[in-house]
């Protein structure tokens, strides 16, 4: 019994260890990408204020989880329950800023050059809204920690799409860069999670499928949406009067 107990100690240590560590490569991903607007000059601290807002929303999101999955590595999980309340509150803030952002870029610039102008916008858009019904419905599971950490993951790798478009070549992959930064990358955090599972448990935990699923499925749905007649109308009307309408609706190698 108590070789067993040990040997199970041991599975949960590595687990933890390993939440952690895909959290710091995660929130290094982020981190490296908006640096780079700041290093090539993209960005500065003379931005509108809608920027520093969405930076300070975005990034505070980052360090709690971050934090969150050190507490659980360390073993301190009545500060990490008692600061995931705050997790609750943050989101609908995330949702907000993530929406008003992305009406900002299409608005003002047409969104970044190497998207899809009705692409983009559709699909920012459904995808905050994908992450935070991933986060609430991890809150719901945080009884159950199999199903709250791993859908806590799903939920931050599906935000990690900004950090990639920064670090990748985004005009020479045009015209599946929204694909590749936005989903294609971030499913590799998940897929690193089904691995590891793999190797600890022997199988996959279903958490990690139904999240995966979730993450594809609202992209798939955003593409349906924003390549169809309502998509183009949705766009047109957001960049009415605008700046960014004058933008053409595909992506162009500059």
């Amino acid at each position: 019994m108590a070789t067993q107990a040990s040997a199970a100690t041991a599975v949960f240590e590595r687990e933890h260890r390993f939440f952690f560590i895909i959290a710091c490569v995660m929130a290094f991903i982020l981190v490296a990408g908006f640096s780079t607007s700041i290093i090539f000059g993209r960005s500065s601290f003379a931005s509108p204020i809608i920027f520093h807002i969405h930076a300070f929303v975005f990034f505070g999101w980052v360090t709690l989880y971050l934090v969150q999955t050190g507490l659980v590595a360390t073993g301190s999980t009545v500060l990490h329950k008692r600061l995931g309340w705050l997790a609750l509150g943050w989101v609908p803030m995330m949702v907000g800023m993530g929406l008003a952002m992305t009406r900002h870029s299409v608005r003002t610039t047409g969104a970044p050059f190497f998207f899809d102008k009705n692409e983009f916008l559709i699909g920012n858009s459904i995808g905050i809204v994908c992450f935070a019904g991933l986060v609430g419905w991890a809150i719901t599971k945080r009884r159950r920690t199999d199903w709250h950490r791993r859908l806590m993951l799903c939920a931050m790798a599906s935000i990690t799409g900004p950090g990639f478009g920064r670090l990748l070549p985004m005009p020479f992959i045009i015209p599946w860069a929204w694909w590749i930064s936005a989903v294609l990358f971030p499913a590799f955090f998940v897929m690193a999670g089904m691995i590891a599972d793999r190797c600890r448990i022997g199988h996959v935990h279903p958490a990690y499928l139904w999240g995966l699923a979730l993450m594809v499925g609202s992209q798939v749905l955003a593409d349906a949406i924003a390549y169809s007649p309502v998509g183009y109308a949705i766009t047109q009307a957001v960049t009415a009067g605008a700046p960014g309408a004058a933008r053409p609706m595909r992506a162009q190698f500059p």
